[in-house]
């Protein structure tokens, strides 16, 4: 027979005994806090400006609303739904944060990062303002020429292909790599190459100055598409945006660039290209290259690689050769980052040389098709 099925019998209650009160039912909480992390860093964003909204009031947040994207009202209003409960001190310490990006905001509008920064160090001291002024230039970085990021390349190089290289650079450098890229493509060849050194040498932007380049730029595309950093520029992003050009004007630019800068070429060349992203090579492409690399070089190269990227390589060479520098991986000791580095730099220069001489094939930015 079936076991029987236990139940709990009601408690009987002594004279004067009060029934147990049923639990309560769950209410809304603060947001989930990992330990050591303080509530206002556990919030994201969207909470942060929900707990905004909340305090003003549901006249002042309806005046607010009507400056708002309706992407942004739609986010910040679910997040409303979803904030829950927040005692009196979480919410003043948002509102906090919300008046001291304010005042951050303006500062830098009105007179630069460094005006901005002498204000900020007199009211809320040096870590404080610079913690601050890193949150608003990202978020400008993030914000100006946004309109540009929905118009198409075409559109794009319309607009520009007549502005001088200067202004061309700043402007690129606010856009994504690859549509910058598709920009640069279609330029002519000496203007190319002014463009890719601008970018290059590029290092901030004053805000007032890029304000109003924004302003010619959104007035003069206004009628070619519809429109609804501060840190720009560099050596890194136009390695990004090199990585997505096509090869004949890769050639092209890197040609007339070199006469004109030599150190400068062989810089963006190095970042276009490096140690790690031997990982996203074919595994013929890895086995010609280790074939012209010196065994030490690899020991040192290999000292500070993953797991993944000396599988990669030991996979790619013969048993003996392998053997041999895992043997010696283990007795070298004690060496300098700078040794190690150079010895990566060195087989990165190997790969170039290889792929300069069509031997070996390297994918950038997956424009490449291969056919086996």
């Amino acid at each position: 027979m079936p076991d029987k099925v236990k139940t709990e019998k009601p408690k009987k209650l002594k004279k004067g005994e009060q029934p147990p009160e049923e639990p309560a039912a769950e209410t809304p909480s603060e947001p989930a806090i990992p330990p050591g992390v303080s509530l206002l860093d556990a919030m994201s964003g969207a909470q942060k400006a929900a707990a905004v909204i909340v305090s003003l009031g549901v006249d002042k947040a309806s005046q607010l609303y009507q400056y708002m994207d309706p992407e942004d009202v739609e986010m910040i209003t679910l997040e409303v739904a979803k904030l829950g409960y927040l005692d009196a001190d979480a919410t003043e310490a948002v509102l906090n944060e919300y008046y001291q990006m304010c005042m951050t905001n303006k500062a830098v509008t009105e007179g630069g990062l460094e005006y901005a920064r002498t204000v900020l160090e007199k009211a809320f001291g040096a870590q404080t303002a610079n913690e601050l002024l890193g949150k608003v230039t990202k978020s400008l970085k993030n914000r100006e020429f946004a309109f540009m990021n929905k118009a198409g390349e075409k559109d794009l190089f319309t607009a520009l292909q007549n502005e001088r290289p200067q202004t061309i650079a700043l402007v690129l450098s606010y856009i994504e790599p690859d549509k910058a890229a598709a920009v640069i493509a279609q330029l002519e060849p000496d203007a190319q190459i002014k463009v890719v050194e601008r970018i290059a040498m590029m290092d901030s932007a004053s805000p007032a100055a890029v304000k109003i380049i924004e302003n010619e730029m959104s007035n003069k595309f206004a009628n070619i598409f519809s429109s609804s950093n501060v840190q720009v520029g560099g050596i890194d992003f136009v390695a990004d945006v090199m990585n997505n050009v096509d090869r004949v004007s890769e050639k092209s630019i890197f040609d007339g660039l070199t006469m004109y800068d030599a150190t400068l070429a062989d810089e963006i060349r190095k970042r276009m290209f490096v140690f790690e992203d031997i990982l996203t090579m074919d595994d013929r492409s890895v086995q010609r290259f280790v074939r012209d690399c010196d065994t030490h070089d690899l020991v040192l190269a290999l000292k500070s690689a993953t797991a993944e990227l000396s599988n990669k390589l030991y996979k790619n060479m013969s048993t003996r050769m392998a053997e041999s520098i895992r043997d010696d991986l283990e007795i070298t000791t004690n060496v300098r980052m700078k040794d190690v580095d150079d010895a990566q730099q060195r087989i990165v220069g190997i790969i170039r040389d290889l792929e300069a001489k069509n031997e070996i094939i390297i994918l950038k930015g997956g424009k490449d098709d291969i056919i086996a």
